[in-house]
């Protein structure tokens, strides 16, 4: 597989070489739901799109730093704006996870605190990373809400998660995530668990979020259709490694035959495909 370079005029902030991560498992060895995964990221938006399991929000986590305590990660290289992610220390990864490099979650339900108002949250998220003032994280957490589209902010900065809707929630962390300007932002399936309207008014707000501070995003999704609408590139992944890097706008040129398998599964308007195709996975596909 031939990698697909990031744009000439965007120097990569994120070198990932050969990142692996693997969990024990109950033969006393160890199973890799990462397998030698290699990308470069600038200030673009890249798409990692795959079935449950492929190891994609597992890619996402190992370079935050959130990769659970039994698993075990390494790589060739993995370096963040020439800091390398491996050798740092636990304090620099700390000021580095929702500071420089932060992560929306797929269910805000489950990711926000049920006993903290919305402002509360988000006004701790900028205080562990900023010594600013009460009034001032105040006035900072309203004009995050008002950035993400939050009509209401005073109202919503008050609010419990339980009192909003899915859209809401989704947008308020999407705000929490961005309140310390992070150079990098990883979103992790951020819509599916919105109705498609909602689905396009998240995703308006995270392009203009890219274009207008210059951040580069990385949307996790199994939504190959999404992914090739909104990104600039796409990175398709099975069994815990990459199988085809395409740029978004040559899918249909895509040669992988698992990713010509999830093309061909996409219904189609204006066509009678009744049963839609199903995908034949081969067993090369994960060696």
């Amino acid at each position: 597989m031939t990698p697909v370079a990031p744009p000439a005029t965007t120097a990569p902030m994120l070198v990932v070489d050969d990142l692996r991560v693997s969990f024990p498992n109950r033969d006393s060895g160890r199973t890799d739901a990462v397998r030698g995964v290699s990308f470069t990221l600038g200030r673009e938006r890249l798409g990692i799109v795959g079935e449950s399991g492929s190891g994609k929000t597992q890619t996402g986590r190992a370079i935050l730093g959130l990769t659970a305590p039994e698993g075990r990660v390494s790589a060739q290289r993995l370096e963040f704006n020439g800091i390398d992610l491996l050798r740092c220390s636990a304090r620099e990864r700390r000021e580095l996870r929702g500071g420089r490099i932060a992560m929306v979650l797929q269910d805000p339900k489950f990711s926000l605190n049920p006993v903290m108002s919305i402002g509360e949250q988000i006004v701790e998220t900028l205080r562990a990373h900023s010594p600013v003032a009460t009034r001032e994280a105040r006035a900072r957490a309203l004009a995050a809400l008002a950035a993400v589209h939050i009509d209401d902010p005073d109202r919503v900065y008050g609010l419990y998660p339980h009192e909003v809707s899915g859209g809401m929630g989704q947008r308020a962390m999407i705000a929490m995530m961005l309140i310390a300007d992070p150079d990098l932002l990883i979103a992790d399936e951020p819509t599916s668990a919105l109705d498609v309207t909602v689905q396009l008014q998240v995703l308006a707000i995270l392009d203009e979020l890219v274009s207008v501070r210059g951040m580069g995003l990385i949307l996790v999704s199994h939504d190959l259709r999404l992914v090739s609408t909104f990104c600039d590139r796409i990175l398709v992944m099975y069994a815990g490694r990459v199988v085809e890097e395409v740029e978004a706008g040559n899918l249909a040129a895509a040669t992988h035959p698992y990713t010509r398998g999830l093309v061909d599964c996409l219904p189609r308007l204006g066509e009678d495909r009744h049963p839609l195709p199903t995908l034949d996975r081969q067993p090369e596909w994960a060696t």
